[in-house]
């Protein structure tokens, strides 16, 4: 990310605040999921609806390395403001999970270079940015399926989910989920798949939560869409 005119003041009185929202409880349950934070999420979003847009200052809180104010950077900034490449730096530069997803979700989604780095990352040797490739994929299958080779994802995804490491298998497992939800051609497919691999299939599910084994998940989404 290049260097930014904001003062270290601000930045600095933001890191302070963020450090006083820091609940030990929160950052044990986050450190769990593999997120160095302790911070309520409600209440970062709290601080960044305060703040509004302010690109300048998102580049100085990201450019501190901290996981909390790179959070809080990922709301304020302007997705569009971003090349390819420095998207490409900072999903590198973010391994804690929620960044990642957060920066693939909030800004990378709405950015112009999504679809370049979309196949950039799907190909990429390492997990979570591969994962990242996934994710933007599985964005493709429900709002912009046109000119994606579904069977060809599925190969792909019924070749390797099975052994991929965690966050990257997650991603591909979503992906085939998506592709059963949204397409009733590829359904039986893709249902088949996630019944033999039986990935996630033992996933811990919270009460009123669906499971997010890919069988699972596909019906009960089906069957909302129905309306049965």
């Amino acid at each position: 990310m290049s260097d930014t005119t904001m003062t270290q003041g601000s930045v600095g009185e933001l890191l302070a605040e963020l450090a006083g929202l820091e609940d030990p409880r929160a950052r044990a349950v986050n450190e769990r999921h593999g997120d160095d934070h302790g911070v309520n999420l409600s209440k970062l979003r709290a601080i960044a609806k305060r703040l509004k847009t302010q690109h300048e200052l998102a580049l100085g809180l990201w450019a501190t390395g901290d996981t909390a104010a790179r959070l809080l950077a990922l709301l304020v900034c302007r997705p569009k403001a971003f090349g390819p490449d420095e998207l490409d730096e900072m999903l590198r530069e973010a391994r804690a999970p929620k960044v990642q997803d957060w920066l693939v979700g909030y800004v990378v989604k709405k950015s112009p270079h999504a679809e370049e780095l979309r196949v950039a990352w799907l190909a990429d040797p390492d997990p979570a940015v591969a994962s990242a490739g996934w994710a933007l994929t599985s964005e493709r299958v429900v709002k912009a399926p046109g000119g994606l080779d579904l069977e060809g994802i599925l190969d792909v995804i019924e070749a390797e989910m099975k052994d991929a490491p965690d966050r990257l298998q997650w991603a591909m497992n979503t992906c085939l989920a998506q592709i059963g939800i949204a397409h009733p051609g590829h359904r039986p497919r893709a249902l088949e798949i996630g019944e033999r691999l039986q990935v996630l299939k033992d996933y811990p599910t919270p009460p009123g939560c669906t499971s997010p084994f890919a069988p699972t998940w596909i019906n009960e989404m089906v069957r909302r869409q129905d309306g049965s």
